[in-house]
């Protein structure tokens, strides 16, 4: 075994019995390539990569090639979950070379780290042919190599930086409107979601989305978004028999997925459709949200109460083995009834996708649709279905099970506390909160320490690096607030608060305005890069932005609203030309020019009033309440009496004392 049998990454893990001489990132391999005059294979990737496993299988489990490797390279392995500041810069560089990017990413480096080489996955002749011609290059031409390196390196610094600006715009709904009229045209009229191939969910897009919909009564964008969250749910991202999202589909139909179940996709995605609900009261979001938060707790949730990262796509080396039927199979399990549930989810003798005879699960027709096409009532189809997929889940149950990435990560936890949250504020599902609450008491006892630093990875055995990122921080705040939004629990907040106060010690740049991904403290990389632009995760900037401007409302603190005021000015100018690159920071400008409500509510009946209050879809308000006067908002407006105060820049109405009353407050303001 080489040195990766004693870390603490599943992914890792995975390649400590490859011949290639594997490090992990650390002093001992960096200092043995300078010592040697080597350069540096950086070979970055995670446990649930398919890709990932192909390369492994071909490459570097192959004795040719890791002779070769050896020979010539010190080679380190990157979980990027543990070291997405690794991941980062080596990204920029292979985006910053090829235009693309992804997993497995393998980055040549000189000895002192800076990049000269990069790309993705290669198949086995062509990554030992990279491999020589590099060893070569290096050898005879290590000025040329250097030279490039000094240009790359320059180019990684400066990649999603943006410039300090000092003067306050006005912002205007022109600003949005211009964003959505740029963003319409990479939307899918027909299949919903952005592009075309391959499809992600892209939460933040849709939130953003909905959310202007419904406040500038764009019917056009409510549609789409509407199109987008049906075929999602009804796809084969989605996990029918399950629960839960797969991270994206191959094709631009949702219909085949690149089938690793994600934690931080699907948290964001039970926000999503719990919001979605309140919106739009379709029951089949309430139902995709039941069914992923019931995937969740029974196969990412560890007996401690946090959340484990991730499923892989593989079963028995094959992509999507547990997930995928034959018709025969099928008609194995359920006899007389495989005919009704091959027609409900598409299976067929031939097969639905490229695997012969295989179907990857999906549906077409709502259920009153297809209930009339077979002359059925629609309660009996759902009964039936129900039934079946009941005895197809217990049948598949004792398949070979995919791997499971069980390292506990802050910033994922925290996206899937907010998730939780979320759902408990849309449903009042009290299984939702208990889930919420355990993991928020996990990562208070595990996660943070006296001085409120956060440790971004929690795992039994093996070594953990006490580090964290800006967004382990900034998802643990956003969670952290919204359960304080569901339960009027000050503790909550506080800490929220006193997270917040070690984020701008230790990430804030006042000179740049922004916050660097990276602590002070922190190894010093290459590169101290600023993660600005909005992806599958929204980025961390623009995740603490929001998290400020709340934090400033609730607490009355002036330097969380100038900072939070300071991000948003910087990354205003980018914001038109991309929305779905911006989607967090546009949903930020949306509160700034529609205006945040306060809705406080007191009073011995607070929390049978908060959750009418939530019944209503009022989409840019933050919740606040309680028995205490523990907030600045709270001060003389607590009593026996149950009253809510709506206020709104910087000004409060009189106390209303039902929640109508509260409501025609908000809907005249």
């Amino acid at each position: 075994m080489n040195r990766l049998a004693q870390s603490s990454s599943p992914y890792l893990l995975q390649h400590a019995n490859n011949p290639v001489d594997w490090y992990p990132w650390g002093l001992e391999a960096l200092q043995k390539a300078r010592d040697e005059n080597k350069l540096i294979i950086v070979s970055i990737g995670y446990s649930a990569c398919h890709w990932c496993h192909v390369m492994e299988h071909e490459s570097f489990e192959d004795e040719q090639v890791a002779a070769l490797m050896n020979e010539h390279f010190v080679c380190i392995k990157v979980d990027r979950e543990e070291r997405p500041d690794v991941d980062q810069i080596y990204m920029s560089a292979v985006q910053l070379m090829t235009n693309r990017g992804g997993w497995p990413l393998n980055c040549v480096c000189l000895p002192d780290q800076r990049p000269i080489y990069g790309g993705t996955y290669y198949p086995k002749h062509d990554w030992m042919n990279v491999l020589m011609s590099l060893a070569d290059f290096y050898t005879n031409r290590p000025d040329e190599a250097v030279d490039y390196a000094v240009r790359l390196t320059e180019g990684v610094q400066q990649f999603e930086s943006v410039d300090l600006v000092t003067e306050q715009p006005d912002y205007r709904p022109d600003d949005l409107h211009t964003i959505v009229k740029n963003w319409r045209k990479y939307l899918d009229a027909t299949d919903g979601g952005t592009g075309r191939a391959p499809k992600f969910p892209m939460p933040n897009n849709w939130l953003f989305l909905m959310r202007y919909a419904y406040l500038f009564k764009d019917e056009g964008i409510a549609s789409l978004t509407k199109l987008t969250l049906h075929k999602m749910a009804f796809g084969g991202i989605y996990d029918h028999i399950g629960g839960g999202f797969a991270r994206y589909s191959v094709d631009g139909r949702w219909h085949v997925p690149h089938f690793e179940k994600m934690l931080y996709d699907n948290a964001q995605l039970i926000g999503l459709y719990a919001e979605a609900y309140v919106w739009n009261p379709d029951p089949l979001y309430k139902n995709t949200v039941a069914e992923t938060i019931a995937f969740v707790q029974r196969e990412l949730t560890a007996p401690n109460g946090g959340f484990y990262a991730a499923l892989d796509a593989d079963s028995e080396g094959v992509e999507g083995k547990f997930y995928t039927f034959t018709k025969a199979e099928v008609e194995a399990i359920l006899g007389s009834d495989a005919d009704l549930f091959c027609i409900y989810y598409n299976l067929t003798e031939d097969g639905n996708w490229e695997e012969e005879h295989t179907n990857v699960l999906f549906r077409k027709e709502q259920d009153e649709v297809l209930a009339g096409q077979l002359g059925m009532p629609v309660d009996a189809l759902l009964v039936a279905i129900q039934e079946a997929k009941a005895r197809v889940f217990k049948a598949r149950s004792i398949r070979v099970r995919p791997g499971l990435d069980n390292k506990i990560l802050a910033s994922w936890n925290g996206l899937m506390l907010k998730g939780l949250a979320e759902a408990y504020r849309t449903f009042n599902e009290p299984s939702y909160l208990s889930l919420a609450l355990d993991n928020a008491a996990f990562i208070n006892q595990n996660l943070i320490d006296a001085n409120y630093r956060l440790t971004r990875i929690f795992k039994t055995g093996g070594t953990v690096q006490p580090i964290a990122f800006l967004d382990d921080y900034a998802n643990v705040i956003d969670g952290l607030i919204a359960l304080y939004e569901v339960t009027f629990d000050i503790q909550w907040l506080e800490l929220a608060a006193k997270l917040t106060d070690s984020a701008i010690a230790y990430y804030y740049d006042e000179a740049e305005g922004m916050f660097f991904y990276t602590a002070a403290d922190d190894e010093q990389l290459i590169a101290r890069k600023t993660e600005i632009m909005d992806g599958v995760i929204s980025s961390s900037n623009s995740v603490m932005a929001r998290n400020l401007k709340k934090l400033s409302l609730l607490f009355g603190n002036m330097q969380y609203e100038t900072i939070s005021a300071q991000l948003l000015r910087n990354v205003m100018p980018y914001m038109a030309k991309y929305g779905s690159s911006y989607a967090n920071w546009a949903l930020l400008l949306l509160e700034e020019i529609k205006g945040i409500y306060e809705v406080a509510v007191t009073g011995s009946n607070a929390e049978a009033m908060r959750r009418e209050v939530e019944q209503t879809y009022v989409p840019n308000k933050i919740m606040l309440g309680g028995n205490q006067e523990n907030l600045p908002l709270l001060q003389k407006r607590v009593s026996e009496q149950s009253r809510i105060f709506i206020c709104k820049d910087k000004t409060c109405g009189l106390p209303a004392y039902t929640v109508q009353e509260a409501l025609k407050q908000i809907e005249h303001s």
